[in-house]
């Protein structure tokens, strides 16, 4: 059968029908066999103009090859998509690997340098603390020794009393520093 695109040329089964008549029958029995042959090609070229004029038929025919299409389209874009993403995934789980390392070395090179310099501030404190006992007379240094004593005994009132003195010396700098 042909291709039901193919442009149908009317009358050319029945002109070679005719053709083979007009070269004539050598008997009644080969005229049948002409006369079937004819029927035949009239027959298929019935169904090829039937194919031709079934315009429902074809756009069904052809939105069924588009929706095909359209649809091996859409899973071509869905792998390359979802390859992307993986990709892109590994990429950033590989950023993220470097940034926590670097963040750790940060961290190690933070913490030595607040070891190194909470060892100077203890250093200078325990020098401090050993220039103030070694300059402040015998009677103070026994005052502070006992309320420090008393301090421990009963923390709530030094508690009291330190909130007060930081309160003062709040407002004493603030003022100092020309704000009122």
């Amino acid at each position: 059968m042909k291709d039901s695109n193919d442009p149908v040329e009317p009358g050319k089964a029945a002109d070679k029908a005719a053709g083979k008549a007009v070269g004539g029958a050598k008997g009644p029995d080969e005229l049948r066999q002409q006369i079937q042959e004819t029927r035949g090609q009239l027959g298929d070229t019935v169904e090829e103009l039937a194919a031709k004029a079934d315009v429902k038929a074809r756009a069904r025919a052809r939105g069924a090859e588009l929706k095909d299409k359209a649809s091996e389209a859409g899973h071509a874009v869905q792998d390359k998509a979802t390859e992307a993403g993986h990709v892109v995934q590994g990429k950033a789980v590989e950023a993220g690997h470097v940034v926590q390392d670097k963040a750790v070395q940060a961290g190690h090179v933070v913490q030595d340098k607040a070891v190194q310099a909470g060892h100077v501030v203890q250093s200078r404190a325990t020098q401090a603390g050993h220039a103030v006992q070694d300059n402040v007379p015998q009677p103070v240094r026994t005052a502070v020794t006992n309320a420090v004593q008393a301090g421990k005994r009963h923390p709530r009132p030094v508690l009291i009393a330190g909130a007060g003195v930081v309160v003062a010396a709040g407002l004493l700098r603030r003022r100092h520093n020309g704000h009122h």
